[in-house]
C-alpha cells in the first residue's frame, strides 16, 4: 500500500533520491542574507528569468556561479531541484532553516512532503512556514491544499480565502476554493466566485473534475491511495 501511494504522489510535486549529494547543511552557520552586489543579482534575475521560460537546467547553470553561502542562492537552487525532481532540493532547504529565509525553507519541505503523499509532515512544515510568514498567499494556498487532500473542509477553506484576499490578482487559491465549493455541492457560492475572479471556462472544468475526483474519493470502499491523488499537481504553487 505504501508503495502505491507513494506512486500516486508523483501525481503532485516530487523529488527522487540520489547518492552522493552535497552535505549543504553544513553551509548553514555562513549564510549570508545580506545584499547582493551589482552582478550577483543580474545573474540572479538572469537565472529568475530562465526558470520562469521553463529553461531549468539553464537557470540552475546560472546559479552555479554565484556562491553557495548566499541564501537566496541556495533557495533558487533548492526551487530549480523541486521542479526538476532532484534530490538536491530537500537538504538546500534544510540548509536554510534558521536562517532568514526560513519560511521559505518550511515552504519548500512542505512542498516535498505532499509530493511524497506525507501531508502530516507537509502539514507541520506548511504550517510553520505560515506562522513565519502569514501573509505570503502561496503557502496559505498549499496549506489548503494540503488540509483539502485530508478532507478538512472548513480548514482548506479558510486558507484559500485567505490567500485570495492577501492577492486577488492569483487565481490559483480561487480555483482551489471553486474546488472545494463544488465538492459541497455549494454552486451558487461557487458561481459567485467564478463570476468574480474572472476563471476561465478551462479552470472551472478543471475546478468540476478535481471535485468529482474528491466526492469518488469520499465514497464508502475507496482506498487511502485514490484520496492521495484526488488533487492534481496545479493546486500547490
Amino acid at each position: 500500500m505504501k508503495a502505491l501511494i507513494a506512486g500516486l504522489s508523483l501525481l503532485l510535486l516530487s523529488g527522487c533520491a540520489s547518492n552522493g549529494q552535497t552535505p549543504w547543511s553544513a553551509l548553514t552557520s555562513t549564510t549570508s542574507c545580506g545584499k547582493l552586489s551589482s552582478d550577483e543579482q543580474l545573474s540572479m534575475n538572469l537565472a529568475d528569468d530562465m526558470a520562469r521560460d521553463g529553461k531549468l537546467h539553464a537557470s540552475l547553470a546560472n546559479l552555479q556561479n554565484l556562491p553557495d553561502n548566499l541564501a537566496d542562492v541556495r533557495l533558487r537552487k533548492a526551487k530549480v531541484y523541486r521542479q526538476l525532481g532532484r534530490s538536491e532540493a530537500e537538504p538546500l532547504y534544510r540548509s536554510l532553516l534558521g536562517t532568514c529565509l526560513a519560511a521559505e525553507a518550511e515552504h519548500g519541505l512542505g512542498q516535498l512532503a505532499a509530493a511524497s503523499g506525507d501531508n502530516g509532515q507537509a502539514q507541520a512544515h506548511l504550517q510553520r512556514a505560515a506562522r513565519l510568514a502569514p501573509t505570503d498567499e502561496k503557502i496559505r494556498n498549499d496549506l489548503g491544499v494540503v488540509y483539502l487532500n485530508q478532507l478538512r473542509v472548513e480548514d482548506a477553506k479558510f486558507e484559500f480565502l485567505t490567500a485570495i484576499e492577501l492577492k486577488q490578482s492569483d487565481q490559483l487559491a480561487a480555483v482551489n476554493l471553486v474546488t472545494l465549493l463544488l465538492y459541497q455541492d455549494d454552486w451558487s457560492r461557487a458561481a459567485e466566485l467564478v463570476s468574480r475572479v474572472g476563471l476561465t471556462p478551462a479552470q472551472v472544468t478543471e475546478a468540476q473534475a478535481r471535485a468529482e475526483k474528491l466526492k469518488t474519493a469520499t465514497r464508502p470502499g475507496q482506498s487511502i491511495a485514490a484520496q492521495v491523488a484526488a488533487v492534481s499537481p496545479s493546486t500547490l504553487q
